[in-house]
């Protein structure tokens, strides 16, 4: 028995220091490198920009949506709108109206008879952007005034094809939600400056348009996918902190799953399509590939097998004692998900979407992962807040 005992936990030690290892490399580099902002040589741009918008029954917060846009600071004549809408409310007949008086921004609409999924929607609405620099972005979302100028600037460097930008507040209220954010930040900046970001997020994504190619119609991370193939192509991916938005999300426990499991869905069947751009394609394909392979893939079943190693050696060694282990673990996440960890909240955040990519990973296997998006009233109401 004690020879067991010894070998489980021998096993345990390795699997958390095996776990550890890359988070360890990556937190070094943060603080022996500290880099800071967006890599690119950025420099002050006003190209013509196309701003696409997919839309679904957005009967109740696309107007705000389109003002939100009329308010950026960047001149309108320069500026499309490209709608992809496949709704059956009054979406389409609020943006008729709402451009009906309007010289500028020009609109372009584009109707669908039927919902496909999101990823074919972008295929059509880039197809039809005309402009130089594309940006794609959500309904439920608010972006910042500058946000397009600082994507101008990022992409007027001639090694950029794309940016992306930084979340600075959860409507909604979640700050388990935000302090990941707060943590994927800088883990971005730093991929950045080593070569390429990994995740484009759909609140504000910009692109080159002669970059842009065409994505997997089924493809539950479809900024990303893009993203990720313009880097293939050749030019740059980077995340700047300056191209700032609010994004909806869900403050309970059971909504933030599903929001966080779906998300997470797309980024691992991604990862696992590209496995091929491992260890080519300079820094991205040798160092920001294998991070988010081991974050997304290995850790999280790391994590829950030491989880369940430590339960057996506890209960071999103290009999129902061992199931302190879980009781932990549960009062932990309970405390987490009511945001009353203080300190240890930020710790809370990353473990957090450990489970949200391990639940993804066991969806994926069963067949899980559509690429038609369901209607989340919650997060309209957020946004209308």
């Amino acid at each position: 028995m004690r020879k067991l005992v010894r070998r489980l936990f021998g096993a345990i030690v390795a699997l958390l220091s095996f776990t550890g290892l890359p988070y360890a490399v990556y937190l070094l580099l943060v603080k022996v490198w500290n880099p800071h902002g967006s890599p690119a040589d950025k420099r002050p741009a006003e190209p013509e920009v196309s701003i696409v918008l997919p839309t679904y029954n957005e009967e109740r917060i696309i107007e705000n949506k389109l003002r939100d846009i009329l308010s950026l600071d960047y001149p309108m004549e320069k500026v499309e709108v490209v709608i992809v809408d496949s709704s059956d409310d009054e979406t389409r007949e609020i943006i008729r109206n709402f451009f009906a008086d309007r010289q500028h921004p020009e609109l372009t609409l584009l109707e669908e008879d039927e919902r496909r999924g999101l990823a074919p929607a972008l295929n059509d609405a880039y197809a039809a952007a005309e402009n130089e620099m594309v940006v794609k972005t959500d309904c439920d979302s608010e972006v910042a005034a500058d946000a397009l100028r600082e994507a101008a600037a990022n992409l007027a460097d001639p090694d950029i094809g794309a940016v992306t930008g930084r979340n600075v507040d959860v409507l909604g209220g979640s700050n388990v939600e935000e302090g990941y954010r707060n943590v994927q930040a800088t883990i971005q900046t730093l991929e950045s400056h080593l070569d390429s970001t990994f995740i484009f997020h759909g609140p504000f994504s910009a692109f080159e348009n002669d970059e842009i190619v065409q994505i997997d119609p089924n493809s539950i991370a479809d900024d990303t996918e893009l993203a990720l193939k313009i880097r293939k192509n050749g030019k740059r991916v980077v995340f700047d902190p300056d191209v700032r938005y609010k994004e909806a999300s869900h403050s309970a426990f059971g909504k933030r799953r599903t929001q966080k499991d779906r998300r997470a869905m797309g980024l691992i069947r991604l990862l696992l399509q590209q496995q091929d751009m491992l260890g080519n394609y300079g820094l991205y394909g040798g160092v920001v590939l294998p991070f988010n392979w081991w974050f997304m893939l290995i850790s999280p079943l790391l994590l829950a097998s030491a989880i369940g190693l430590l339960t057996l050696l506890g209960m071999l060694v103290a009999g129902p004692l061992g199931l302190t282990v879980p009781a932990v673990v549960g009062v932990f996440t309970l405390l987490g998900s009511r945001e009353r960890l203080g300190l240890l909240q930020s710790v809370y955040a990353v473990f957090d979407t450990q489970v949200s990519l391990l639940f993804a990973a066991v969806k994926l296997v069963r067949g899980g992962g559509s690429a038609v998006w369901d209607i989340d009233e919650e997060l309209r109401d957020v946004y209308e807040q």
